[in-house]
C-alpha cells in the first residue's frame, strides 16, 4: 500500500512517514503542492495524507481538484486548523477524514488503515486464498494456520497479490504499489524480496515466477495468446 504525505513541517512530516512505514506501507513525502501534483500525476497512492496550510496554498484546493477530476483516492486532512467551519469545509471539498495537530501517530495509522480498507469496497478483514489468510490490521499472515513470520516488505507484497490473485503482476506494479520514491527500480530488490517470500510460503509452491513477465499467486489466468510454455515453476 502506497501512501503520499504532503507536509511541510520537516520534523512532523519525517514521523508520520516513519510511523506508517513501520506499519507497513511505503510513503512518498512532499512539502507542498506543486510536488504533490507531481506525485500525483505520475504514481497511484492508495491514500493521502495532507497538511492544509502549505507554502503555495491550501491542500484543499489539490483535494477538490482530484475529485473534480475523478482521483477517489482517500484523503486525510493533517492539520491545525481546527475550528468547525475548517473541517466542515475540508470534507465538503472530499476529504474522507480530518485529524487535528496534535495527534497521536496510532490514531493517525489507524485512521489510514481504515481509508485504505474503505477504498476496496470487497475487501474483508482478511484476505483470504486456498489455504493463505492475511490479516491486514495485525500485519499478519498464515498458511495452513501457521504464521509465517513475514517482514513488513514481504507482508505487503503478498496482499498485493492476494488482492490480485492469478493475475500475473510486474516487478513494475510491485515497486508502484509496495515501494516508495527511495527505492531503486532497476536493482534485484524486487527478485530477492519474491525468493524469500516463496520460501516463507514452502511447499506445495503457490507463488510462481511468470518468465519476461512478473509475478502471480496461484496459477495464471491464461489469456488469449499467451503461451503457456512461458510459464516457469
Amino acid at each position: 500500500m502506497r501512501v503520499l504525505v504532503v507536509e511541510d513541517d520537516q520534523d512532523i512530516g519525517r514521523a508520520v512517514a516513519r510511523f506508517l512505514r513501520e506499519a507497513g506501507y511505503a510513503v512518498d513525502l512532499v512539502a507542498d503542492c506543486q510536488a504533490a501534483d507531481e506525485r500525483l500525476s505520475i504514481n497511484t497512492y492508495d491514500t493521502l495524507v495532507l497538511d492544509r496550510c502549505l507554502p503555495d496554498g491550501d491542500a484543499i484546493e489539490l483535494v477538490r481538484r482530484g475529485r473534480a477530476e475523478g482521483n477517489s483516492t482517500p484523503a486525510l486532512f493533517l492539520t491545525a486548523l481546527d475550528a468547525v467551519s475548517d473541517r466542515v469545509a475540508g470534507l465538503a471539498a472530499g476529504a474522507d477524514d480530518y485529524l487535528i495537530k496534535p495527534f497521536a501517530m496510532e490514531e493517525l495509522v489507524a485512521r489510514v488503515h481504515a481509508l485504505s480498507r474503505r477504498r476496496d469496497t470487497e475487501a474483508s478483514p482478511v484476505l483470504i486464498y486456498q489455504d493463505i489468510a492475511l490479516e491486514p490490521d495485525r500485519l499478519t499472515a498464515s498458511r495452513a494456520d501457521v504464521d509465517l513470520g513475514l517482514t513488513i516488505k514481504e507482508f505487503a507484497i503478498l496482499r498485493y497479490l492476494m488482492v490480485n490473485p492469478e493475475r500475473v503482476v510486474s516487478r513494475t506494479d510491485l515497486i508502484e504499489h509496495c515501494w516508495d520514491e527511495l527505492a531503486e527500480p532497476m536493482s534485484n530488490v524486487v527478485d530477492v524480496k519474491i525468493a524469500q517470500l516463496r520460501r516463507k510460503l514452502g511447499q506445495p509452491q503457490v507463488l510462481r515466477t511468470v518468465r519476461g513477465a512478473g509475478y502471480v499467486l496461484g496459477e495464471v489466468r491464461t489469456k488469449p495468446g499467451m503461451d503457456t510454455a512461458t510459464r516457469e515453476r
